[in-house]
């Protein structure tokens, strides 16, 4: 069997998304049933007493006086039919909201396990906006769908035996002209979903575009670019408006034809439950098949045989949205992270591991080879820096150091392989500082504790005192000086050596960095990576840079090169990855 016949459907992912949530659902589908026969009993009371009242204005004696409870049982059911309707919609939103914010927490858990490899499921805008907006999406479905789409087969059901006890005829022209609205709803439903599938789409690409814009707005600055780019949100936004109408018209287009049919068809019941009354029926004249209570009765339970059809076909939109918006996620929900099966917790202790990398090779799609093997020993408290062009793989090495790659070859922690690990213990051992700062908006203090949120301000201060970034804060609100979004308010190097702080306060042994300089100047630069050699100390450093300034103080450093298109591990040849001396660079792998 194929993988595409494997995946399951965006239904059956709705159905499963919803499997924690039946009970509310279920709460929820008993309260409207519920309703529906308060609905049958406020209906006969009401077409009971109209009737009496109507034969006591003409003068005829009643066959059967009202009884004492009628009115209080008719305020009764004009009572609680509202309060069971309010809680319905009360189960159907708590079902909503944690259906959500379950598949909200697995997304994320997903992207955390991915690791750097949820890049290739989308740009940071472009998963952003599927977390956010495409989960929301399915709220529609959730909350009124779900339980209308059981609750249009119910209803009808029950008000049409009910009505069928009064008028078989009547109740047969019901039953025969109600497939109409669902059908009519399936023809103009089919363009809406694909309307409102293109428009998830087109969404997640207008966040994922908005995003790089954002975050290279310096750049757009200095280059004088800013009104071109803002030309072309404006441009983006506009037409993404005129889709959107789009997708309303359909959906109103749609609202429009169920309207129509369903009082078409409750005008055929009245006309022949008229006729009838008059006596002029071509097949009964003279006869009066349904007396007016009966008549009445039925008119009444009419409309509201077809609300659940309409409402269903006002709410499949909704359903359309949703299957959508699952068929969005399903390359994240569907995406494998490598999961070592064995599990062991790593050494404890503050004292950095030894690492021992012998032919470790990593591949990626169609067995591209991203880091050529390479036999590598790092010895505790040893600092290596690492080089190469792009594409040899520097940041393929540290990937798997971080244990979110699997790899070919052995790569040992203290004597234990890595893929052996419990990953979440493993990265408590781990510092990690890439190009981009882990900076939040919020305080300093908040974003300090995301690395030891018992730590006091007195020792929050003396790490910023340790990255001499104190004096500056002291001039500012000290701890509670707020960062905007990505850190505004500090510059590149102030928000990385904020991040030095937070390694600080982490007390991991082994500290990994990507290319921390790639933005700053060559000042600002080269002082960073002074603190880096003060504050590293007595720690084992793997530094992945282009430039070497500054950078003197490494006790041996690592030329990579770059592999081949496809690279077999078993071909390298032992101690190929031969490290030089300090000051001294040997390629660390040949392809």
């Amino acid at each position: 069997m194929s993988a595409a016949t494997e995946s399951p459907t965006p239904r059956q992912r709705l159905a499963r998304c919803l499997a924690p949530q039946r009970h509310w659902l279920r709460g929820a589908l008993l309260l409207a049933l519920s309703g529906a026969v308060l609905l049958v009993a406020q209906s006969w009371l009401l077409a009971a007493l109209f009737s009496y009242w109507l034969l006591a204005w003409q003068g005829l004696a009643p066959a059967e006086a009202p009884a004492a409870w009628w009115l209080p049982a008719l305020a009764a059911c004009l009572a609680l039919r509202p309060l069971l309707h309010a809680g319905r919609e009360a189960l159907s939103r708590r079902a909503s909201r944690d259906a959500r914010a379950a598949l909200r927490r697995t997304l994320l858990e997903r992207l955390g396990e991915l690791g750097p490899a949820r890049r290739r499921y989308g740009s940071d805008g472009a998963l952003g906006a599927k977390v956010l907006e495409q989960v929301d999406a399915l709220d529609g479905y959730i909350a009124r769908y779900r339980v209308q789409s059981r609750l249009a087969v119910l209803v009808p059901l029950l008000l049409g035996a009910m009505v069928a006890l009064h008028s078989p005829l009547a109740a047969g022209l019901m039953l025969l002209t109600a497939p109409l609205v669902p059908l009519f709803m399936v023809l103009v439903g089919r363009a809406a979903a694909g309307a409102s599938r293109r428009q998830l789409e087109t969404l997640a690409r207008l966040g994922g575009h908005f995003l790089d814009l954002a975050r290279g707005m310096g750049t757009l600055q200095r280059l004088g670019a800013t009104a071109q780019a803002g030309r072309r949100i404006a441009a983006a936004s506009e037409a993404y408006r005129g889709r959107t109408m789009g997708v309303l018209r359909l959906a109103f287009l749609s609202s429009a034809v169920l309207e129509f049919f369903s009082a078409l068809a409750i005008a055929l019941v009245a006309l022949y439950l008229g006729l009838g009354l008059l006596g002029i029926l071509p097949w009964a004249k003279g006869e009066v098949p349904v007396i007016y209570q009966s008549a009445l009765f039925i008119l009444l339970l009419a409309p509201e045989f077809y609300a659940p059809l309409r409402q269903l076909g006002a709410d499949y939109h909704a359903r359309a949205e949703a299957e959508g918006a699952m068929d969005e996620l399903a390359p994240l929900l569907d995406a494998t992270p490598w999961r070592p099966e064995a599990r062991r917790a790593p050494a404890q202790g503050v004292s950095p591991p030894r690492l021992d990398c012998r032919e470790l090779a990593l591949f990626g799609d169609g067995g591209r080879c991203r880091l050529a093997p390479l036999t590598l020993s790092l010895a505790p408290g040893e600092r290596l820096l690492v080089q190469g062009e792009s594409g040899s793989g520097k940041s393929s090495l540290l990937e798997a150091l971080l244990g979110f790659s699997p790899y070919a070859g052995s790569l040992r922690v203290d004597g234990v392989e890595l893929a052996e690990l419990d990953r979440q213990a493993w990265h408590r051992r781990l510092g990690y500082l890439g190009q981009q700062p882990p900076v939040l908006r919020g305080s300093v203090a908040d974003n300090l504790r995301l690395a030891a949120p018992a730590a006091g301000d007195a020792e929050l201060v003396a790490v910023l005192e340790r990255v001499e970034l104190w004096p500056l804060l002291a001039k500012r609100q000290g701890l509670a000086t707020v960062l905007g979004e990505r850190g505004r308010g500090l510059s590149g190097g102030q928000l990385q050596r904020l991040a030095l702080a937070q390694l600080l306060l982490s007390e991991a042994p082994l500290w990994l960095f990507d290319e921390p300089t790639a933005h700053l100047d060559p000042d600002a630069a080269r002082r960073l990576h002074g603190l880096i050699e003060r504050l590293s100390r007595e720690r084992s450093v793997l530094l992945v840079s282009h430039e070497a300034d500054g950078l003197d103080w490494v006790d041996r450093r690592l030329a990579l090169a770059a592999p081949a298109a496809a690279c077999d591990p078993s071909a390298a040849a032992p101690d190929t990855a031969t490290v030089a001396t300090h000051r001294q660079e040997t390629p660390a792998c040949q392809s």
